[in-house]
């Protein structure tokens, strides 16, 4: 049967600026982060981190996240480069191909870890900001496949089939041409098994928006959420593909990554719990007024430098009703204190009650207590501890 539609393919993936190839695929993949960054960005700032924060992120992520790609597909594909006629300097030869996903999520996740340490944020809310960021750059990915003619299924009739083109081995990036100078063809059409992947991860990226709005997802639980409907997606899509690869038991590698990542990250999204997190700053800067309230000797500089948009010294986890008054009044709400702050007597003293505090300052005998002065120095003890309340406020 002749299909009455194709899906053409483009027949050159690479184009020459002077000495400079341009690949395609290189183009999605940075386009792609580009989409990831500014979807990130945008979920950061929601949560209180300082503007900027993805591309000091970035700077660790991106180049982990690549050299994670390529290590994954060196193991799992060590024939090519160290099997017999293969050349282990080709391991580094990133720009012909060769980079798994596994890989990338799990090397970028090292590098955003150590970036989110440097910048006092935890890791949990950096994860939960990528999770719908990270499909869609993605499915934009997956588009440098097309321009690759490469990550197809089997042959199909469907209108929505493939055209694929021969690549010419001596012109890499470019279709084999005829004799008349058109560009060769495979027989057939294919399934665009890129194509599936790359609309199944818009989808991913939807359901991870739209569930984190309903249910406040917090603690990792938006990534894990992104993780089950990702590989949910590659495993079937997976056993679509035809192109070469090492089989377990005669199933895709692939597969077997997709089926045990997916039931770790559905454990952990069952099992986590925890309200959303939400940050404020540390070692925020603040005007300085003079003795009296004399406006007079306001320090202007220093009100304008707090001003500014500049990256705090850390920040804290606070919840989302303390959050919201911060952002309405800028007033950082109190930081809770620990009962280990309070030491030495002071501490036992507060503890214990009145009558161990009568007996910590030096008032053993009953007929000797001053009430008052108990309470006087049970109060200047709080204020000493820097407190204002007793051990249990503190830890609500």
């Amino acid at each position: 049967m002749t299909p009455l539609a194709a899906m053409p393919s483009p027949s050159t993936a690479v184009w020459q600026l002077g000495p400079v190839p341009i690949r395609a695929y290189a183009l999605c993949i940075i386009l792609g982060i580009v989409v990831a960054c500014v979807v990130t960005e945008y979920r950061l700032r929601r949560r209180g981190v300082a503007p900027g924060a993805v591309l000091d992120i970035a700077v660790w992520a991106v180049p982990a996240g690549i050299v994670g790609a390529r290590i994954y597909h060196v193991i799992t594909s060590p024939e090519k480069y160290f099997g017999a006629g293969g050349e282990p300097i080709k391991a580094l030869y990133i720009w012909e191909g060769g980079l798994g996903i596994w890989g990338a999520v799990a090397g970028g996740a090292v590098g955003a870890w150590l970036a989110a340490r440097q910048l006092g944020i935890p890791f949990a809310v950096v994860a939960d900001a990528l999770a719908p960021g990270l499909p869609l750059a993605q499915a934009v990915g997956r588009l440098g496949n097309w321009f690759n003619n490469e990550l197809y299924g089997g042959r199909t009739t469907l209108p929505w089939g493939l055209e694929v083109h021969v690549m010419d081995p001596d012109n890499p990036g470019h279709a084999l041409r005829d004799d008349a100078g058109n560009p060769v063809l495979q027989p057939g059409l294919y399934h665009p098994t890129f194509l599936y992947e790359a609309l199944w991860n818009v989808g991913v990226a939807a359901l991870v928006l739209f569930l984190d709005r309903k249910l406040r997802l917090g603690r990792g639980r938006a990534f894990a959420l992104y993780v089950v409907g990702y590989t949910a997606g590659r495993f079937w899509i997976e056993l679509m593909r035809t192109d070469e690869a090492n089989l377990i038991l005669g199933v895709r590698l692939n597969v077997w990554t997709a089926a045990l990542v997916f039931l770790g990250a559905l454990a952990y999204f069952v099992r986590v719990r925890g309200p959303r997190e939400y940050l404020v700053p540390v070692g925020e800067p603040a005007p300085v007024a003079g003795p009296a309230g004399d406006v007079s000797q306001v320090d202007l500089s220093a009100r304008e430098a707090a001003a500014r948009p500049v990256a705090p010294e850390g920040y804290r986890v606070v919840s989302e009703e303390q959050f919201d008054a911060y952002r309405e009044t800028g007033v950082l709400p109190p930081a809770e204190e620990r009962p280990e702050a309070a030491t030495g007597a002071d501490a036992a003293a507060d503890e214990a009650g009145p009558a161990t505090t009568e007996s910590a300052n030096g008032n053993d005998s009953g007929d000797d207590t001053d009430p008052e002065r108990a309470d006087a120095e049970r109060t200047n003890a709080g204020r000493a501890d820097g407190g204002g309340g007793r051990p249990a406020d503190r830890d609500s």
